[in-house]
């Protein structure tokens, strides 16, 4: 594609990103099935630039009205993705000299917020729980995510399809903290490859596998997974209990539901049982109450956690959405927490930064169900021989009753989990 119909495209996908109508990934794969004719490569340039667009907002949104033609034009130049020569074969004089003198602002001459980012309702939280860490975090924040793999452990063992990845010609590294997952560099075309096709790998966040993984669901056990969505830590689970036992997977969206079927056929797993639920209260959950050993609650969230990936999320929230999502989740754990009988597990999971989701919730959990005694995240990850376990965790007492994950820390999506055992 010429230089310069590539940058118009990327205005466009811009602009109809930023009216905010719908999530910036569900516009990007509606803009490529609409236009079948772009390669891997004219993709790639487009979806980078809109998330480096979304990911510097307000720093682009300062610099746009010293350029000129179209705003969404202007934002599409500054984060264009691809040489600079290549971009500036697309450009007019007037505007190649208006790059280079954005080029040339130092970000120590920026305000804080065209430096953070952020916006300003979300600043002070972040700021409070991680002090000096806040601009690391900010740095995290606005970098792509790596791309995680799970290795499905009911079909294959990680170091045959790590051997397996690299005669394919891709470097696999194993994740330091999830025994299950690979980590790989760049983005290859993972739906191309045999590992995928026969259910070998699955893509997943290893923060996202440490939440099943801390479940610790065992060999013909009644579990369920209350929120399950597409359904990535279903598997997970269904795969630690060997395909026994019986894994519900429940959630309010069939049509998230949907997205799981073709996964659910390529794992090999036959313990798995989707449906779709009214809501927190269905007839269904209140027919499995006091029979479960294991639930996990990843409850619906503000998805802060995973701005990496999505950054638009940034921008598509507001306080009155998190303390809205709060009440939510309060009442799901606790429906959820009925679910189980003396002895059983309870794990409450969001993708959320935010104490007001994560902490919060946990404490009053606790505080309104004494039935249910708090457990030790870091002891259960120790116990199942995960590196550096108590530096995932933190939290009163011992300081490892939660598990707390940060993008500039652990190198995942920020995660949170927190444990308990009904007595």
């Amino acid at each position: 594609m010429h230089p310069n119909a590539l940058l118009e495209a990327c205005a466009e996908l811009v602009k109809l990103t930023l009216r905010f109508e719908h999530p910036a990934d569900a516009v990007v794969s509606r803009y490529f099935r609409d236009n079948r004719s772009l390669g891997p490569r004219e993709r790639a340039t487009l979806a980078e630039t809109v998330y480096a667009v979304l990911r510097k907002k307000l720093l682009f949104d300062h610099f746009a009205p010293s350029g000129s033609g179209p705003r969404e034009r202007r934002l599409a130049i500054l984060g264009f993705y691809g040489p600079r020569d290549f971009l500036k074969s697309a450009l007019s004089d007037q505007e190649k000299r208006w790059l280079d003198q954005c080029d040339e602002i130092r970000p120590s001459d920026l305000m804080e917020r065209h430096r953070h980012n952020l916006p300003e309702w979300l600043v002070q939280p972040l700021k409070e729980q991680l002090g000096d860490d806040f601009w690391p975090l900010v740095e995290s924040l606005n970098q792509p995510a790596p791309l995680d793999l799970r290795v499905n452990t009911f079909t294959d063992k990680r170091p045959d399809v790590q051997r397996e990845l690299r005669l394919a010609g891709l470097a696999a590294g194993a994740t330091p903290y999830s025994p299950w997952g690979l980590r790989l560099e760049g983005k290859p075309a993972i739906n191309k490859l045999d590992a995928f096709a026969r259910g070998a790998v699955e893509v997943q966040d290893e923060g996202s596998q440490l939440l099943a993984l801390l479940l610790d669901a065992k060999r013909g056990e009644m579990v369920v997974d209350f929120c399950a969505g597409a359904g990535g830590k279903t598997l997970a689970i269904g795969a630690a209990m060997r395909s026994t036992g019986r894994l519900y997977a429940f959630d309010t969206s069939a049509h998230r539901l949907d997205a799981l079927k073709p996964r659910l056929a390529r794992s090999k797993l036959s313990n798995v049982h989707p449906a779709a639920i009214a809501h927190e209260r269905d007839d269904r959950i209140k027919r499995l109450a006091g029979k479960i050993d294991r639930v996990l609650v990843d409850a619906p969230c503000s998805g802060l956690g995973t701005l990496r990936r999505n950054p638009d999320l940034k921008w598509r929230q507001s306080p009155e959405s998190v303390t809205e999502m709060a009440v939510k989740q309060t009442a799901i754990l606790q429906s959820a927490s009925r679910l189980l009988k003396p002895g059983g597990r309870l794990v409450y999971a969001t993708c959320s930064l935010l104490r007001q989701e994560n902490e919060a919730i946990a404490t009053a959990f606790s505080a309104a169900n004494a039935n249910f005694s708090p457990a030790s995240a870091g002891e259960i990850l120790s116990g199942l021989k995960v590196q550096a376990a108590a530096s995932l965790c933190t939290g009163p007492g011992t300081g490892q009753e939660y598990l707390r994950l940060w993008p500039h820390r652990h190198a995942t999506d920020g995660f949170f989990a927190a444990i308990w055992t009904k007595i």
